[in-house]
């Protein structure tokens, strides 16, 4: 039986961001929210979302997620896919800018932090087309600052995962966006350098939301990632 495909997203992400890549990855996709105020509690989450072994498919916050899944439960994981992500432990000036905008968002202007801290770092242009900017606010909305503020929580429970990356030899695709300016291509390459079976692709005009950016150069990488190391290939 071919294992379900669990889809976690980044932070202020929804089950939105996947949908320039959804159609391929066939029937058994699950989508996860991580809206948990720790990694370890969000690890927990997508392992509570499906029983038994699944493919992990995350995005930013949701890879680190993943890093910690495997950590936790490395017979459930058959494949990995971490995309946009970061596998270090939090900085002294990230924590500090988490800090800032959980202040700000309490004090009530989390519309604020979402256009002018955020949006100028997801897409490969500091000022994304209005469409994109659009797209981003609205999903971001969707998730709502509460739950906002529960991720920048997590964001500082992240630890240094990259030796134990290197103890798992699972298939595993990395794929960063060449214009990313909050993981750019040089964590990625260092992500796969630390995952024994890992395969690294860079996508030079894509940003950090490269599943809405490069979304077509992304679905086919997805499709033969998930479909070459399938136990039961359709």
């Amino acid at each position: 039986m071919t294992p379900p495909t669990v889809l976690v997203p980044g932070m202020l992400c929804d089950a939105g961001i996947w949908d320039g890549v959804r159609d391929g990855l066939g029937s058994g996709v699950v989508d996860v929210a991580i809206t948990a105020g720790d990694v370890g509690a969000m690890a927990e989450q997508v392992l509570a979302a499906v029983p038994g072994p699944f493919n992990l498919v995350g995005l930013s916050l949701g890879a680190i997620v993943g890093f910690e899944v495997l950590r936790r439960a490395p017979e459930r994981v058959v494949t990995l896919c971490a995309i946009s992500t970061n596998a270090g432990a939090p900085r002294a000036d990230q924590r500090e800018s988490w800090l800032d905008m959980a202040r700000s968002t309490t004090a009530g202007s989390f519309d604020a932090v979402v256009r002018e801290r955020i949006l100028p770092t997801m897409f490969a242009e500091f000022r994304p087309s209005p469409e994109q900017a659009e797209a981003f606010v609205d999903m971001a909305h969707r998730v709502g600052p509460a739950v906002f503020l529960r991720q920048l929580a997590a964001q500082a429970t992240r630890r240094d995962q990259y030796a134990e990356l290197a103890r798992h030899r699972i298939p595993a695709l990395v794929v960063g966006g060449g214009r990313d300016v909050l993981c750019p291509p040089e964590f990625h390459e260092r992500l796969a350098g630390a995952l024994p079976l890992a395969e690294l692709k860079v996508l030079p005009a894509a940003g950090h939301l490269l599943t809405w950016e490069a979304g077509g150069e992304l679905a086919p990488l997805l499709r033969a990632h998930l479909h070459d190391h399938s136990p039961n290939p359709a």
